[in-house]
């Protein structure tokens, strides 16, 4: 298999719309999974805002298309078109052996991430971006005004809740695995749990001085290091202001093993002290960031996975309301 087939296939070929529009002057590639037999048929969007990393949407290899969505879509595809919208200026459709670490796509030339990719990567251009494709997509014949829920799983989550703070139609929001103080303080509590004594694995201290760097250059775009400051600090505003905000329904799931779990007990626990009635809370026991469990040694169990189960209890939440 070569590089012709992602040149030559369509994401048709994988079940899927493509439907392109611009922002900004850049191409915007977004796609549509429906149940089959009913594309045309009129519902609302489910809009799922993944993670961080440069991926294609659309990722394949000898034995054929990885799933572009984290879980089975069935379950939603009963209510739902299911939307998801491509990284800035990452190709659609990718063979998995030209990618690179993490199946990210690099530049051919200096191996890195691209610079068009790094210059846009960064909260508002998501959330504006994102705004202005509801708006695109709900001019189609086949999409439903009368509800749109928009679903965020970790980097995506601050992405989801920023954006119904701006965009009055979304209805529903479903905020999964984000921490709602911010990505400095997961990093910082990732490197809590590592550091053995005071001396030798003051892990946590070097992440203090990143911060303060990346405060007083907070609209750095290098890239050499990965994320930019600009990315680093637009993550790290703590979306917990955007959420109190939000008077929509609002489905605030993760696992309590997650480094950011400490976190959405906080917020569990304020959005309770301010009487907040539109918050739905789901803490998964014993399961880590991507919803798997823990085995012995602290490593994700990737034989048990949960996904499609979240998947369906997302559906049912979004009847619920």
């Amino acid at each position: 298999m070569t590089e012709i087939f992602a040149q030559t296939k369509k994401a048709e070929d994988f079940g899927y719309r493509h439907v392109q529009t611009s922002y900004k002057g850049d191409s915007v590639d977004i796609l549509i999974k429906s149940k089959k037999g009913e594309e045309l048929k009129k519902k609302p969007i489910f809009l799922f805002c993944q993670g961080s990393l440069p991926q294609p949407l659309i990722k394949y290899d000898e034995k054929g298309p990885y799933s572009v969505f984290p879980f089975k879509t069935d379950s939603l595809e009963q209510d739902f078109h299911l939307v998801i919208i491509g990284k800035p200026n990452i190709p659609l459709i990718a063979d998995a052996k030209t990618l690179g670490r993490n199946n990210c796509y690099e530049d051919s030339i200096t191996h890195q991430t691209p610079k068009e990719y790094s210059d846009r990567n960064y909260l508002d251009y998501y959330v504006d971006r994102n705004s202005k494709v509801i708006d695109r997509l709900q001019q189609l014949p086949y999409v439903s005004k009368i509800k749109l829920v928009v679903a965020g799983h970790s980097e995506g989550s601050t992405v989801a809740a920023k954006l119904a703070t701006k965009s009055r139609k979304i209805t529903h929001l479903i905020y999964a695995s984000g921490n709602p103080l911010g990505r400095i303080l997961s990093i910082i509590e990732q490197d809590r749990t590592n550091e053995k004594d005071t001396e030798n694995t003051r892990f946590a201290e070097n992440d203090f001085e990143y911060w303060q760097e990346v405060v007083e250059n907070k609209n750095n775009l290098d890239y050499t290091n990965g994320d930019t400051y600009k990315a680093t600090y637009d993550f790290s505003t703590p979306p917990i202001q955007y959420l109190e905000q939000l008077t929509i329904p609002i489905l605030v799931c993760y696992g309590t093993k997650d480094y950011s779990s400490p976190f959405n007990d906080y917020l569990r626990t304020e959005m309770i002290r301010q009487k907040k009635k539109n918050f739905t809370f789901k803490a998964y026991i014993g399961l880590e960031h991507n919803f798997f469990p823990l085995k012995e040694t602290g490593q994700p169990d990737y034989d048990k996975f949960n996904w499609d189960k979240i998947a369906i209890e997302w559906w049912q939440w979004t009847k619920q309301q």
